[in-house]
């Protein structure tokens, strides 16, 4: 595994919608310990605190994104139901819940399900379903390209794929299915929104952190409108992978306090973690 540094900016395009729902900040302390701030949504910032701790790692727990349903959300227990497709696409843990939540509704069809990430495929497992068709990459722009290549047509199938997307989804992952020869539907089943307002008080206890992690693009402009690009701009600002590495510098973070693993995973995540510590002299050189 090896962690990357975001070497291409770009300007700011800011589309930003945001939930008023105020959050509160839960810290797990350790006296004298570097701090890290954690922002995925309630709920899935365990694993990576659970790794963190390994290493004596105090977090903050700063949830700066939560997802509300799409527009096409009520369509999908009857697409499940009518079996038009030979596929169906779930590219992030999220998309992997929605999906299950529509299958439950549907019945419990049987269904061709492809994914993008072990955590994907780990979310559908443990509702029972076993995907059958894994990517070999799951990064970025690369996710779209990868399954385009890899994912199979099954002999006398329809060539159809159907893809429960986010709201903010970029079309890559469908272009590249229509050059390899399928048709993709596409439903906006869910949108990732970021919070705008959180409890002042608990906010300086994550400007005072070394490092903040990103699960999201929606989350690093919800960091920034919080705090402002001039304080953002001094934390080490770690990623789960490129795109919210793009996003990053997008918003104007200057290219030499952004890292991101080259493969997906929280432990991936974790190791560029240390590695931003050690980058600003708050763990030594080699951490086992």
């Amino acid at each position: 595994m090896q962690c990357l540094r975001q070497q291409t900016l770009q300007p700011f395009r800011a589309h930003r919608q945001t939930s008023s729902r105020a959050v509160a900040v839960r810290v797990r302390c350790a006296a004298g310990a570097p701090t890290v701030v954690v922002t995925r949504e309630h709920g899935k910032n365990g694993k990576l605190m659970a790794a963190l701790s390994k290493h004596s790692i105090q977090c903050v727990e700063l949830p700066l994104i939560e997802h509300a349903p799409g527009p096409d959300r009520d369509r999908l227990p009857g697409l499940l139901q009518a079996g038009a497709f030979d596929w169906v696409a779930c590219t992030s843990p999220e998309s992997a819940a929605v999906f299950l939540e529509g299958w439950r509704a549907a019945g419990s069809p049987k269904v061709r399900v492809a994914v993008v990430g072990g955590g994907t495929g780990e979310v559908l497992a443990a509702a029972g379903v076993t995907p059958e068709f894994t990517a070999t990459k799951a990064l970025g722009k690369a996710l779209g390209k990868v399954m385009g290549a890899e994912l199979p047509h099954i002999p006398g199938g329809s060539d159809v794929v159907l893809y429960p997307a986010s709201v903010k989804a970029s079309t890559d992952l469908q272009d590249s299915l229509a050059a390899a020869g399928f048709s993709v539907q596409r439903i906006n089943t869910y949108n990732t929104i970021g919070i705008s307002t959180v409890d002042q008080a608990l906010l300086q206890q994550a400007l005072a952190a070394d490092v903040v992690t990103f699960g999201s693009p929606s989350a690093v402009k919800a960091w920034v409108a919080l705090v402002g690009l001039q304080a953002a701009s001094q934390k080490m600002n770690v990623c789960i992978g490129s795109t919210s590495a793009r996003a990053c510098g997008n918003v104007g973070l200057p290219a030499d306090t952004i890292i991101f693993p080259d493969a997906p995973g929280i432990e991936e995540w974790a190791r560029c973690v240390l590695q931003g510590l050690q980058k600003i002299g708050k763990l030594p050189a080699v951490v086992a």
